[in-house]
């Protein structure tokens, strides 16, 4: 079976829209498109992190593979990123789209979740999903992600599309790796790592040092 990676910049405080541009994604009234830009730097290896879809075939949702086809195809024929981009395979998840003009590009028919499951059991290189947060939501909730690259930058927008919403599968994360860039932009990967554990410090067992502590107050040590 092959794997199902998600790669995504988000903002301190949880959101995804528009990184790229203020035209990229302005829906709802959002301002502050292209927040990402200004903590760019050579440390980013987008590449590890699976954003330019090397060595994998893309999902896409709508959004995101309408701001690729009128991109992407466009570059200049020597951009390492456009033309790997270009030359992928990529499969959209829309129930708008009924033809699409990118280059090796299939359309999901029915239900994406039942799609991508099929797709996850073909033979093949891995799947990359790229930006499309609402596509990343559906996959999430029914615990279809491998893998997830989370750049998260130090910046707080306030508002708009949220990588998480109130329909995700709760669910526990295991850090593989990550690492600081200069600029302060942290770049983790995670796999899923089972259910939630919840507990409680009020049941917790005491320790040998908080006993001591509490023997010293209850003797007016401090």
């Amino acid at each position: 079976m092959r794997r199902l990676i998600v790669s995504a910049f988000v903002s301190l405080d949880g959101i995804v829209q528009a990184p790229g541009g203020p035209e990229e994604d302005p829906t709802g009234g959002f301002t502050l498109g292209g927040w990402m830009f200004a903590f760019g730097d050579e440390g980013m290896d987008i590449s590890a992190a699976g954003f330019d879809g090397k060595d994998r075939e893309l999902v896409l949702g709508r959004r995101t593979y309408e701001i690729f086809e009128a991109y992407w195809p466009y570059q200049p024929a020597d951009d390492p990123i456009a033309t790997t981009l270009n030359a992928a395979k990529k499969f959209v998840a829309s129930h708008t789209l009924t033809a699409l003009g990118w280059n090796n590009s299939t359309l999901l028919h029915g239900d994406v979740v039942s799609a991508i499951r099929a797709l996850k059991q073909q033979v093949g290189p891995d799947l990359q999903v790229i930006g499309s947060g609402h596509l990343i939501q559906t996959l999430q909730a029914a615990a279809l992600i491998d893998e997830y690259n989370v750049w998260t930058f130090p910046v707080v927008l306030g508002r708009g599309k949220r990588l998480f919403g109130e329909s995700a599968r709760p669910s526990a994360l295991r850090l593989v790796r990550s690492k600081v860039s200069a600029s302060g932009v942290v770049m983790s990967t995670y796999e899923p790592g089972g259910d939630v554990r919840p507990g409680s410090f009020a049941s917790a067992e005491p320790s040998e040092r908080e006993l001591a502590r509490r023997a010293r107050m209850a003797n007016g040590m401090w």
